[in-house]
């Protein structure tokens, strides 16, 4: 597994992080003995940075992760890299809260879930427009001197919002959703990010399945996963972004890899982007995508990934308001 160092943060880490989004309960029913057994499989195979987050089923991620990692926690805790977030409450009445008494609750419950004494890399989920940048670097500061957060990175900043939070302390990490059907963050905010050497932790590299090559135009998701709820994964949207996935099939198929394989590549061979975090529930799906870190596309395959996608319909994920 290749590794790369996270920008200002110093961290060396695996190019891919294993994220466990999908095990919060927001995609639907998993079985956790497996979920357990494809941790366990991306840390034999060199992943040492895994990701997680307060808000995915609030606790239940961490709590899992905690688990899967147990022994080596205890044994080995230096050659793991543990991240997570927090300030944010959905399904609330104030869904971003950056506020000192929820971070503070929300850090403390982390370290508990997670059954750790620190915290390698802690992140604030999304902006919050009530609570100065300013002031929240501030209030992450106390925890990095008081020894329970390590590092201190955003995620779903702008710009403008990582330049609030510099004036206080360095902002170490980004982590941006980035995907070849949302390319956004190319005007902002990635070009901040490699001025100043930020390091970016990209999640969604599969637009969330959209380039997994899985679906079909009939594919439906269950009830309890945040897709059924997506314009992204109904009607013609995600008809037209499918058709665009065959192509991208046709061109992986002529390099001797997945099309998965090609879409997290693609991110790596991005100018700024560290990392590309993944998510798998079975031991199976992991392997793969591991692979995509010694995939080295060219210029010209690069050029060609763009031709291919330049009609692709752009899609937005879930927020803590709710889902697009």
């Amino acid at each position: 597994m290749r590794t790369t160092t996270l920008g200002r943060s110093g961290l060396e880490v695996s190019r891919i992080a294993f994220g466990t989004w999908q095990l919060g309960g927001d995609w639907g029913s998993f079985d956790e003995d497996a979920a357990i057994a494809a941790i366990h499989h991306a840390r034999e195979l060199g992943v040492n940075f895994f990701d997680t987050a307060q808000a995915y089923g609030f606790g239940k991620s961490e709590a899992m992760l905690g688990k899967a990692l147990r022994d080596e926690l205890k044994r080995d805790r230096e050659n793991l890299v543990i991240a997570t977030k927090g300030g944010i409450k959905p399904r609330s009445e104030r869904p971003r809260d950056s506020r000192r008494e929820w971070l503070t609750q929300g850090i403390e419950d982390s370290l508990r879930f997670l059954d750790v004494d620190h915290i390698d890399l802690y992140q604030i989920h999304w902006p919050d427009s009530d609570a100065p940048a300013e002031e929240t670097a501030g209030i992450l500061q106390e925890f990095v001197d008081a020894g329970k957060i390590r590092h201190i990175g955003v995620s779903n900043y702008d710009a403008a919002e990582l330049e609030g939070f510099d004036r206080t302390r360095p902002v170490e990490t980004l982590q941006p959703p980035y995907h070849l059907f949302r390319r956004d963050i190319e005007a902002d905010p990635l070009p901040y990010a490699r001025k100043n050497d930020v390091g970016v932790l990209v999640y969604s590299p599969l637009g969330s399945g959209l380039l997994t090559g899985s679906f079909t135009p009939e594919t439906t998701f269950e009830k309890t996963d945040w897709r059924s709820r997506s314009s992204a994964f109904t009607g013609e949207t995600f008809r037209r972004n499918l058709a665009i996935v065959d192509r991208l099939k046709e061109f992986a198929a002529g390099k001797g890899i997945s099309v998965s394989q090609l879409a997290i590549a693609w991110t790596l061979a991005q100018p700024g982007v560290h990392v590309a975090i993944v998510g798998a529930r079975k031991a199976a799906n992991i392997e793969a995508s591991l692979a995509s870190a010694d995939v080295d596309l060219t210029a010209d395959d690069l050029a060609e990934i763009d031709s291919l996608t330049a009609d692709a319909v752009p899609v937005v994920g879930a927020s803590p308001e709710g889902v697009a």
